[in-house]
Order: structure tokens, then C-alpha cells, then sequence
């Protein structure tokens, strides 16, 4: 079987806008998360980043009193100007906001998909 492509990501990322920011040792830079799972996400920027790196994020969501505030997260993957994170540590508040979002994301989707009968 060639050419097959296998996820090994334990939780399915769901399709999302939001701005972040982010920043390592040398580095800031901004972007929007395209995707967004409870253990990782996705970013496209215009920022030159490394595969290894260690940064982190504070994720702006669409409810002006919260964001997502990743306290340490790893670059896992590089592609052109999109890079994939996985979060390391998180503040225990924005591991709770971040399964809402996903599930308020998952719900989203469940209500957009016609019924099946």
C-alpha cells in the first residue's frame, strides 16, 4: 500500500480562524491557528520557523474576554508557511477553555452536516 497517508494524532483537529501570536528564545511572530485539537494546532504565518523549536502561544478567540494561553508547546512539523504545534504545558483554566472550544467546534460541525435518513 503505497502512498497511503496514516494520522497518529490521538485527537481529530477541527477547522478554525484564530489569530495568535507566539514566540520563542529569538522570535515573535503572528498568524491565525487553522486548526485547533486538544493536544495541538496548526499555524500559517509569514514567520520562518524550526522543526524542534519550543515556543509559546496565546490563541485570540472569538469571545473578546478569553484567549488560550499555551505556557510551552513544540514545533512538530514545517511546511512552507504553515507549521504544526503540539502543546506541552497548559495553565489548568486554558485546558478547560480549550475543550469548550473544540467541543462548541464539534457541535458546529454536527449542526452543519445534513441529517441523514
Amino acid at each position: 500500500m503505497t502512498g497511503a497517508t496514516v494520522n497518529w494524532r490521538i485527537h481529530p483537529r477541527r477547522a478554525v480562524a484564530y489569530p495568535v501570536i507566539f514566540g520563542g528564545a529569538p522570535f515573535v511572530g503572528e498568524g491565525v491557528v487553522s486548526n485547533l485539537s486538544l493536544s495541538g494546532c496548526s499555524v500559517t504565518c509569514e514567520r520562518t520557523v524550526l522543526t524542534g523549536s519550543y515556543v509559546k502561544l496565546s490563541v485570540l478567540l472569538p469571545d473578546p474576554t478569553s484567549s488560550l494561553f499555551i505556557e510551552l508547546a513544540k514545533i512538530r512539523w514545517v511546511r512552507k508557511h504553515t507549521f504544526g504545534v503540539e502543546f506541552i504545558r497548559l495553565p489548568t483554566i486554558t485546558r478547560c477553555r480549550l475543550d469548550r472550544v473544540v467541543s462548541q467546534r464539534l457541535i458546529h460541525e454536527f449542526e452543519l452536516t445534513p441529517a441523514l435518513i
